[in-house]
């Protein structure tokens, strides 16, 4: 009879303990759509970077998230501009970003006709009122696909040499990315036929620190 009370005893513990254990579990981060939109909206500088660092420009970085009510993925107004030529940004883009089925992102780029007359539509979204997604132009190629890393930070690319770009001689363009609660690092890069790199930042690309929502 006492063997089977300390059988019991001995039982409820182990219960008790696995429960213990089981609640100290940390729970594994899971990819999610709304939580990399809330990164990627906001404000961003490279301004300390370039302080420290000759060989890279001060450049602000806008994202505005626009067309709430569409149900075919997020979309993204993206204004870039060097920091003492705001009001004539050299970068507009409209980003598409969903989530596929295995759980990673796509980022598709699109342009627009007349893009400065845009300008500043990440502060004010009433500029953008005659901007239809019919009247966009996808850069075909140059999607970006992400992933979430183990430490909640969403990175990836373009794949391949399909981004197609002429600037400064390139042949095709390259972007790496990674985003995560301080801001994003960007690395874009263009090439010439031959694979040699003709534009963009050669050390490493550039670091935009979160200055605003």
């Amino acid at each position: 009879m006492k063997k089977l009370s300390v059988l019991f005893v001995l039982s409820i513990v182990s219960l008790l303990s696995g429960n213990a254990s089981s609640q100290q579990v940390p729970l594994v981060k899971q990819p999610d759509v709304n939580a990399l939109i809330e990164l990627m909206q906001g404000s961003f500088s490279s301004e300390e970077q370039a302080a420290n660092d000759s060989d890279y420009y001060d450049i602000r970085l806008h994202m505005k998230k626009i067309w709430g009510d569409r149900t075919d993925g997020y979309w993204l107004y993206v204004e870039q501009a060097v920091a003492q030529s705001q009001d004539k940004p050299y970068r507009q883009r409209i980003y598409r970003v969903d989530q596929l089925k295995d759980g990673s992102f796509v980022s598709e780029v699109y342009t627009m006709n007349d893009p400065l007359r845009f300008a500043g539509a990440w502060k004010d979204e009433n500029l953008l009122a005659g901007l239809t997604p019919d009247s966009l132009t996808m850069r075909d190629g140059c999607t970006v696909y992400l992933s979430m890393a183990d430490n909640g930070s969403y990175t990836g690319g373009t794949r391949g040499e399909g981004c197609a770009s002429d600037l400064r001689g390139a042949d095709y363009a390259t972007s790496e990315v990674i985003i995560d609660e301080t801001g994003l690092r960007t690395w874009d890069r263009g090439f010439d036929k031959e694979g040699n790199q003709v534009w963009g930042a050669v050390k490493g690309g550039y670091n935009f620190k979160r200055t605003g929502k």
